[in-house]
């Protein structure tokens, strides 16, 4: 969800340029820098951001600057002589710094306006709609560059879902799946209740044998794990925004595979529900990074 985009537009007296920037993000936040007096801009700007994307943190700026220097010049008369008084008092008090010149006081902030007053609504309405126009061209610049990105970030995690499938299969391959296996260990744990001092009763007996035989089998973990990642490839390809469905995607993985390492009885079982978790993770990092 990473991107930047750039446009620029103009009018007959005004140049302004838009620029766009966006970070990684678990929903959608929006932040506007727009200068005094286009505070109008902001609620469409905002809209169009709502409309296009649906994650990440993104800031949205436009600068405006007058094309053509040199406009009417407007003498602000208040200000002005509010100079000349000032500088006639000081001027009284240090008679030897001289008496104040009319070009120094119209170089003073303020006295000498440059702005074209106010504006024919007609031309304000319509720069605002062409303003808001280069404004959509960069917000398809940046969903074109967020889309470039996902589809690189697209082999990535079909990959990662490529080493879970041959993770649980290889799980699903060991000797210690094999019922045969299986019965035997589950006959030594009923042996060693049996064998307990003191003797259990029959009623927790048949508790412990429970939670032994459930713990013992796995497969539906693997089951689960499989299926979770026929839900997340059916998501890649979905062609819409997926990402908050993938985060909780994320934790059922996640939840499956700690299941399986806890109710792992074989080392080799847990080495592989470790390494497990650790593609899953990496899985789960860089969903953040999707729409």
């Amino acid at each position: 969800m990473t991107g930047y985009a750039r446009a620029q537009g103009q009018d007959a007296a005004l140049g302004w340029t838009w620029e766009i920037k966006s970070v990684n993000g678990k929903g959608l936040e929006l932040r506007t820098r727009l200068p005094a007096g286009y505070d109008f801009l902001d609620l469409p700007a905002r809209e169009a951001v709502q409309k296009r994307f649906r994650r990440g943190s993104v800031t949205v700026s436009v600068a405006v600057a007058e094309l053509h220097a040199g406009g009417p010049l407007a003498v602000n008369e208040a200000v002005l002589e509010q100079y000349a008084l000032l500088a006639r008092r000081w001027q009284a008090k240090f008679p030897d710094f001289g008496a104040p010149r009319l070009d120094g006081l119209l170089g003073l902030r303020g006295v000498l306006d440059t702005s074209q007053g106010e504006a024919d609504p007609a031309i304000v309405e319509a720069r605002a709609g062409a303003m808001l126009a280069t404004f959509r061209q960069a917000v398809q610049a940046l969903a074109e560059m967020r889309a470039a990105e996902g589809k690189r970030l697209l082999a990535v995690l079909d990959g990662l879902l490529a080493e879970i499938v041959v993770l649980v299969d290889r799980v699903k391959g060991l000797a210690a799946l094999d019922p045969l296996a299986l019965k035997e260990r589950l006959r030594q744990q009923v042996a060693a209740l049996l064998d307990a001092v003191p003797a259990l009763s029959e009623d927790r007996l048949l508790q412990e044998v429970a939670l032994i035989a459930a713990k013992a089998d796995i497969r539906e973990e693997l089951d689960r794990l499989q299926a979770h990642v026929g839900a997340a490839r059916d998501m890649l390809v979905a062609g819409e925004p997926v990402g908050r469905k993938l985060d909780f995607l994320c934790q059922e993985f996640n939840r499956e595979a700690n299941t399986l390492c806890s109710k792992a009885n074989d080392l080799e079982v847990t080495r592989i529900g470790l390494t497990l978790k650790s593609v899953i993770e990496q899985f789960r990092e860089q969903v953040q990074n999707i729409e």
